[in-house]
Formats: structure tokens, C-alpha cells, sequence
């Protein structure tokens, strides 16, 4: 009572000094705000939580976008029992508006009460209301005799209140100065609303007009809440005193907030939301640790006054721990069968990956306890490494979130911030855990390949213990404080390569290599996949729109050139606008000549897609000697590289162009150095050192190379160059160079033979100890190249030319 008394009081300044005075009159149409479950009474602040629409729409136009609240008034008609605006309601005014972004946004306003009117009609309903009222109550000066004598005995009631709240009580004392400054119309309704009262007692002393109906209405009340307050005093012999120093925490934390009444949420707001937070931590099934935890917290929030910046942090920190999936799960599909159907109607071809899923389901049936497995898919962009994450959920009946690391060079995006941080929150593992809402989702962590270090930490460090199955089941991010087990969440990883992983976190991720696809691959995902997919998207139908397998293979041979589907996917797009557009155009003007479905022929595209944008160009620039097609890897897929090499008048240097790296430049020399000292076997004339120099050029001079595949293509160049020979014009090849002439085996052999494959090349040289790769090989390759294995370079020579180039004798 005490509280509420003179929170009014102290809010309540212009009513008191005059600046509103009840013979004034209000307009007659006047925006309305609906409250539920509260009546506002005249001379009496309120808090209102504005969150519906209508409500929100108001407080935007009449209150938030004005320059000045002065003279803007508002309607408080509270909504009664069976959801139907009263008859009557309040004319208030604001007194301060704070907007509020979180859980959603709303407003929250402190309005006081001004006088009483009946609402006669209602002008408006959207976006807010507006309605046509009349003032009921003005000011009555003097005022009659019976009611006067109503008055003061109302008023020796107040005092009696007030003085069994405490009288040593500097407030009290304050509290019972200002109640003799309060005029005689204001008494009912001020101190109806601070004792305890029910909904339906206030609004009858709403409806009432008459100021003594009102005294009679609010006497029986005031009487009410001091007989309890005396039977309440004695059960117990103690008073509130704040300048006590043995109060309990209770006593003291409603000590605090009396003094700072004046925020806008109010204490009994704050009291509610305790309330709502113990209902839900009892209602939660926490683990042992995280109870203690939140019982710890909410312990420290019931000491905090609403208006404290520790309180917002202590609220927010409970909402998190409470809407984490503790305990929450979903059911595994365990059906292989199923989840072979599931895979093979989304993704094409993907074996390995494939299996790699129906492994887990089988053990899984075996062992429900089985953790998570860490699966990390390295492959080049479109292959649909992302795409057959989200599949992969879909099969096991599971959750899926994805988090793209991308960039990524703060370690508190994994981990999160430590609370003591302005605006701190938990990191994304712990974020993705309450947006899925279960403890098994599948975490997609996409391009774990691009993240970087910087003064903010390695974000590849924090990722070290989420990925390792030894330790994620007590994951600790900094803003919890508390560990989590993340064994049950099946963690899938993409990259583009592995070169720029840390070793230590590929160690802990089971690498599965996503190939690129060979251009028959290409048309059958392009005629299941992607052309309905397009058509959909475009608004036409297989009705309309027909593309043949022989123009499908057209526009990923002539059109594309790539590993994945990306490329390709936007070119069938091209198509379907192309169509839509004559379709469109037809149905407006109306002319017969569209004849549906348009088949679109390899003929057509030249007219609808232009010229061809990749042609098959080997045979024209190998038709002179010192040039040579090495295979290579790069993050994108494999790639054909023309290597090509020149001499000249000069000091015997060895240049290199191209943009190489240490290790290719080292290649190099070591060609170059095995072919000058076994030029005499080959009859070839090295000019001397010391009077030519050769020059070696890797074109794509913008991209940087590097590795130990190009020497047998360097060796290759070099000899084609010395020997005046040129090299075949088929033929492809790769593989690491020694001194002593031996071939060694490199990696990327199944990219670069799809290189091979989609730039028209027949014949490829590999070294010996890679023939265990071509199991990986799809079928269409495998029997439209002929493999050629050598372990030394006397083979690639004798290989590499039309006829060979043969030693004429031994060294």
C-alpha cells in the first residue's frame, strides 16, 4: 500500500499542480487503448504493457512519432469478462513511453488518469480505435454538505491506514503530509486503487458518477484493508523500517524498491516475471548442475531492483538456460531402407557419402547410446555438400541447423561472450541448440575451410573441443558457465579443400571427398533435379517446357565448365525465362503462334543462349613444340593447365611466370637439371649454360599454383622444346619428379581426370602407385580414357609423343 501510494504521489506531479483541471472538457473523439484484467481510475498512474496490434499502432502515431505529449490524450477502457469493451472508461495522459525490442516489440507507457466518460459510439476499429465520448464527471466547488461529511470521515480512514504501515516511517510521514494536499474528489478513486481490490469493485466505482456513490463504493474497501492490516500486525510484532539494519533480504530488496518506484515496469511487474521464472524452472527438467545454476540466479534476481542493469542480465541469462533442449530429443528413423529411398529421390550418385549414412543407422540400431558422428564432406563448390546435410536430417527424422563459419575470426562466435560483458550472449553452437529446440539436431558447420585468425582469438581452436567426442559431452560456452552435452548432435562439416584446415581439427573429423561430377552426371541431376526445380520457380510446367538429354548434354559440354551443378543450374534458369517471356507475350497479344510444349533442340540454343562459351581447343595449341597439358587440383575441381616454354639468347636463367609456388618453382629446376643431364641419351642439344635462357610460363598468371604434380609436365615441355618434337595432342599428365627420374604418386586423381574427361582428352599419363585410385573413378571415364601408369620418366617420354621419344642409348 505503502508503495503504491506513493508511487502516485510522486507520478502523479500535474495533476496535482493544476495543469489539468476537470472543467475542462475533452474532445469529442478520442483514440482508445484496451487493457485487460485492469481498471484505470482518475488522479492514478498506471504501467501499461501496450503488445497488441491496434495497441501498438496507437502508441506509434498518437504517442512515439509526436515532437511533444502535451495535450495528447488517450482513452483507457478496460475490456471486461466476456471480451467486450466497457461502457466507460478514462481519459489519461502520457507520462513517459519507453519502447521495448525484446521477446517482440512493443511499448510500455505510464499514463494518469484525468477524468471519467461514456463512450457513445465507436468511430473507428483499424488500425486502432477511435471513438466519440462524453465527459461524465467535473469538478464540484463547494462541494454539499453530505458529501463533505463523507469526505472527512473518508479521509481519517486514510490516515489510519497509513499510520499502521509505521509511523516512525519517514515515508509514512511524508506520505500522510501529502494526503491532506489531495482534494476530496480524488480520494475514492486514489485509494481504491492501492488497496486491495478486485476487478469488478473497480470498475463499479468507474461506472459511478456521483461523488458520494463513489465515497460509499470506496469506504467499505479502505475499511477492509485496515482491518487485515491489524490482524497482520498482530501475528507478527515486526514493522517495516528501512533504516533498519537486521531486515531479511526480502525486506530489504522491497526497501530498495520503494525507492526507485518511479521505473516504468513497476515492482509488480518485476514480482510477475519471478513468478513466471519459478513456474518454469520448476516445470523444466534441468540436469543437477544447471538446477543449481538457475536456483543460484534467480536467487541473485529476486535481490536486484527491475530497473538495475545486472537485473536485465539476470533475466536474460535464466530465459536461456530455461529454453535450452536439456532434456529434449527426437526419435531416430532407423529404416535403412527408408533412408536409402530418401537419399536417392534427392541426390544423385554421392556413394560413398550415402553409405557412410546407412553405416550409422545400422550401428545406431545396434547401440542407442551411439555418440554423434563428425563427419566432414571436402569437395568443390555445387557438388551439394550443404544441400545433403539437410537431407541427411531429413533421413534420420531429425532437426537440421546450419551455421555458416565463413569468415568467422572471433572465437567467441563459438564459445560465446563472458557475461561481463556488455551485451554479452552464448556463441552459435548454444544459439543453434534453442532455435532447433532438441539436444540431437544435425549442425551443418558450413566452409570450415575460411576461418581465420586474428586478435579476437582462433575460432578453429574453440572448434576443437565441439568436435571431439572425448570432450563435447561437457561443452562449456563462456556465457553459460555451465557444461553441455553435445555427444548426441551429429556435427557435418564442409569445405573446399583441406589444405587450410588446422591439423589438428581435420584430425578429429572423419574426411569423406565429395567428387565432381562427369558431364553424363551433370544431365541426369540437371533432368531430375534442377529442371523441375526451375520450372517451378518460374511458373511453368513440363507442358510448356521440354529439354531433351542431348540438349541437356550440349549446355553442360559447350555452356559450362565446372565441377558442380551451379553453373549449370543458372543456365536451365536462362532458358526458363527465355520461354516464359514468349509464353508471357503470346497470352498478352493474343496470336495462335506458340505451340506448346517448346522442345528446345542442341540447334536452338545457339539463338537462345548464344555462342558457345567453351570449345575443345587441345589439338590447336599443341601443334608446335615446347607446350604440353599438365592435370591439377584446385579447390574448385580438377583443371587442365597448358604448360608452355621457350629459350633464348641469354645468361643461362631459368625463368618462371605464372604465379608459382616455392615448391612448382622447385619442380621445375629439377626438370630441367634431369633432362640437361640425360640429354645425351635422348640425343637432344641443351644449349650450354651460360648462353641461353628458358622460360617457363603456367598461364592464368592471376592464379596462384603450387605443388609437385606439374614436373613430369615440365619434363615433358622441356623435351618437346629441346627436341623440336611436338607433344600429343590427346594426351594429358601429372605426377611428382626426382632427380633420379622416378615418378612419385600425387592426390586429386579423380578430379583431374575429370578435368581430362570434360576438355575432350583421350589418352592420361599417371604414375604407377596411383592405380589404387581409380576404383574411385565413375564408369564413363574410366572406359572412354586410356591410362597410361610410369614410374619413371623414360616412360612418360616414350608415352608423350607421337611414337615416342626413345633413348638412342643408355648413360
Amino acid at each position: 500500500i505503502l508503495s503504491r501510494f506513493y508511487l502516485t504521489l510522486r507520478q502523479c506531479t500535474f495533476t496535482m499542480s493544476g495543469r489539468w483541471n476537470r472543467s475542462r472538457l475533452l474532445p469529442d473523439l478520442l483514440p482508445i487503448l484496451v487493457v485487460e484484467g485492469r481498471v484505470l481510475l482518475p488522479g492514478v498512474s498506471m504501467v501499461v504493457h501496450v503488445k497488441d496490434p491496434k495497441g501498438v499502432k496507437l502508441v506509434e502515431t498518437k504517442v512515439w512519432n509526436e515532437d511533444s505529449w502535451n495535450g495528447k490524450y488517450l482513452g483507457i477502457i478496460p475490456k471486461t469478462k466476456d471480451d467486450k469493451l466497457h461502457h466507460c472508461g478514462t481519459a489519461a495522459a502520457v507520462i513517459q513511453a519507453v519502447a521495448r525490442p525484446r521477446p517482440f516489440p512493443h511499448y510500455v507507457l505510464l499514463v494518469v488518469g484525468l477524468c471519467r466518460f461514456h463512450v457513445n459510439e465507436i468511430k473507428q476499429e483499424l488500425p486502432f480505435f477511435i471513438a466519440a465520448i462524453t465527459q461524465i464527471d467535473f469538478t464540484q466547488d463547494p462541494l454539499p454538505k453530505e458529501v463533505k461529511a463523507l469526505a472527512d470521515t473518508f479521509r481519517e480512514l486514510a490516515t489510519e491506514l497509513i499510520e499502521l504501515i509505521d509511523v516512525h516511517n519517514y515515508s509514512a510521514i511524508k506520505l500522510k503530509h501529502h494526503l491532506f494536499s489531495v482534494s476530496d474528489e480524488r480520494l475514492p478513486d486514489l485509494f481504491t486503487s492501492m488497496v486491495k481490490s478486485s476487478f469488478e469493485e473497480k470498475l463499479e466505482l468507474l461506472d459511478a458518477v456521483s461523488l458520494s456513490d463513489r465515497f460509499k463504493l470506496a469506504h467499505p474497501l479502505l475499511q477492509r484493508q485496515i482491518e487485515t492490516l491489524k490482524l497482520l500486525g498482530k501475528a507478527s510484532n515486526t514493522t517495516f523500517d528501512p533504516l533498519a539494519k537486521d531486515q531479511s533480504p526480502l525486506t530489504k530488496r522491497r526497501m530498495v524498491g520503494h525507492r526507485e518506484l518511479a521505473d516504468l515496469d513497476g515492482q509488480d511487474d518485476a514480482e510477475d516475471d519471478i513468478m513466471e521464472l519459478e513456474q518454469r524452472l520448476k516445470a523444466a527438467s534441468l540436469p543437477e548442475h544447471a538446477l543449481k545454476a538457475a536456483q543460484k540466479e534467480l536467487k541473485r534476481l529476486k535481490a536486484l531492483p527491475s530497473q538495475f542493469p545486472e537485473h536485465a542480465v539476470c533475466r536474460n541469462y535464466l530465459d536461456t538456460i530455461l529454453d535450452l533442449p536439456w532434456s529434449t530429443s527426437t526419435t531416430d528413423q532407423l529404416s535403412i531402407a527408408k533412408a536409402r529411398e530418401c537419399l536417392d529421390s534427392e541426390h544423385y550418385g554421392l556413394d560413398k557419402l550415402k553409405k557412410r549414412v546407412v553405416e550409422y543407422l545400422a550401428v545406431r540400431q545396434l547401440k542407442n547410446d551411439l555418440k554423434g558422428p563428425i563427419l566432414c564432406f571436402v569437395g568443390a563448390p555445387g557438388v551439394g555438400k550443404t544441400s545433403v546435410g539437410r537431407s541427411i536430417a531429413k533421413t534420420l527424422g531429425r532437426k537440421f541447423h546450419r551455421i555458416s563459419l565463413g569468415g568467422t575470426c572471433d572465437q567467441s562466435d563459438i564459445r560465446g561472450h563472458r557475461r561481463t560483458y556488455i551485451g554479452s550472449m552464448p556463441g552459435r553452437i548454444i544459439q543453434g541448440l534453442k532455435a532447433v529446440g532438441t539436444n540431437n539436431p544435425v549442425f551443418l558447420l558450413d566452409e570450415v575451410d575460411k576461418l581465420h585468425i586474428s586478435h579476437q582469438g582462433d575460432p578453429a581452436a574453440a572448434l576443437l573441443e565441439v568436435l571431439d567426442p572425448e570432450q563435447n559431452h561437457t561443452f562449456t560456452d563462456h556465457y553459460l558457465g555451465i557444461p553441455f552435452d553435445l555427444s548426441q548432435v551429429m556435427f557435418l562439416a564442409t569445405a573446399n579443400t583441406m589444405a587450410t584446415i588446422p591439423p589438428a581439427l581435420l584430425d578429429r573429423m572423419e574426411v569423406i571427398e565429395v567428387p565432381g561430377y562427369t558431364e553424363e552426371e551433370k544431365v541426369q541431376i540437371a533432368l531430375k533435379h534442377l529442371l523441375p526445380k526451375q520450372l517451378e520457380q518460374h511458373g511453368l510446367t513440363t507442358g510448356q517446357l521440354q529439354i531433351p538429354p542431348e540438349t541437356m548434354l550440349e549446355i553442360a559440354a559447350g555452356y559450362t565448365r565446372e565441377a558442380g551443378v551451379r553453373c549449370l543450374e543458372r543456365e536451365i534458369a536462362r532458358l526458363c525465362r527465355t520461354v516464359a517471356v514468349k509464353i508471357a507475350e503470346s497470352k498478352q497479344l493474343q496470336t495462335p503462334g506458340i505451340i506448346v510444349p517448346i522442345t528446345i533442340t542442341p540447334d536452338m540454343l545457339k539463338d537462345m543462349m548464344g555462342e558457345r562459351k567453351y570449345e575443345h581447343e587441345v589439338s590447336e595449341r599443341l601443334n608446335r613444340p615446347g607446350v604440353a597439358v599438365g592435370l591439377a587440383w584446385t579447390a574448385n575441381g580438377g583443371e587442365i593447365m597448358f604448360v608452355e616454354a621457350t629459350r633464348m639468347s641469354g645468361r643461362g636463367k631459368l625463368v618462371l611466370t605464372g604465379q608459382l609456388g616455392d615448391v612448382m618453382k622447385e619442380s621445375a629446376q629439377i626438370a630441367l637439371n634431369w633432362l640437361r643431364s640425360n640429354a645425351s641419351m635422348y640425343n637432344i642439344v641443351c644449349d650450354q649454360p651460360g648462353t641461353t635462357d628458358v622460360h617457363i610460363h603456367f598461364p592464368a598468371g592471376a592464379v596462384g599454383k603450387d605443388g609437385p604434380s606439374a614436373g613430369a609436365t615440365i619434363v615433358t615441355v622441356l623435351a618437346s622444346l629441346f627436341s623440336g618434337r611436338c607433344t600429343r595432342s590427346d594426351t594429358a599428365m601429372t605426377g611428382e619428379v626426382t632427380l633420379r627420374g622416378l615418378v612419385l604418386p600425387v592426390g586429386g586423381i579423380k578430379e583431374k581426370v575429370l578435368a581430362a574427361h570434360r576438355a575432350g582428352i583421350k589418352h592420361v599419363i599417371l604414375p604407377q602407385k596411383n592405380q589404387k585410385d581409380m576404383a574411385e573413378l565413375p564408369e564413363g571415364p574410366k572406359n572412354a580414357l586410356k591410362f597410361t601408369w610410369v614410374s619413371s620418366l623414360e616412360e612418360v617420354l616414350l608415352n608423350a609423343f607421337d611414337g615416342g621419344l626413345k633413348p638412342v642409348c643408355k648413360l
